[in-house]
């Protein structure tokens, strides 16, 4: 019997665990290019809104993911791009197969 409930719990904390960490929920949050030749960042909001700060400019629009693909509509442009997203790096890879690598910050 003792077995079986620590089964069980050590189930439900996996569920828990694989639930938080889905590419929508890993997305949200502020990320910043690396090794580039100047500051740009972008935002992720959990509501489908985002936006990208370069030039210190801010352009503001909205985003979709879906599996390995991030929509991303900003002043009327919308780019589609592979996505990789981990707790701590994003990875987005145009048609072309350029990959910009962002981090958190």
């Amino acid at each position: 019997m003792k077995a079986t409930s620590c089964t069980v719990v050590a189930l439900c904390l996996f569920l828990l665990v694989a639930c938080g960490s889905s590419p929508q929920s890993l997305i949200v949050g502020k990320w910043e290019v690396q090794n580039a030749p100047i500051k740009m960042t972008a935002e992720f909001n959990d509501d489908g809104t985002a936006s990208i700060n370069m030039f210190g400019q801010t352009l503001r629009g909205t985003y979709k993911l879906s599996d390995d693909e991030l929509e991303w509509s900003v002043n009327g442009k919308t780019t589609r791009t592979k996505v990789k997203v981990t707790p701590r790096e994003l990875e987005l890879t145009d048609s072309s197969n350029r990959t910009v690598k962002y981090k958190r910050v």
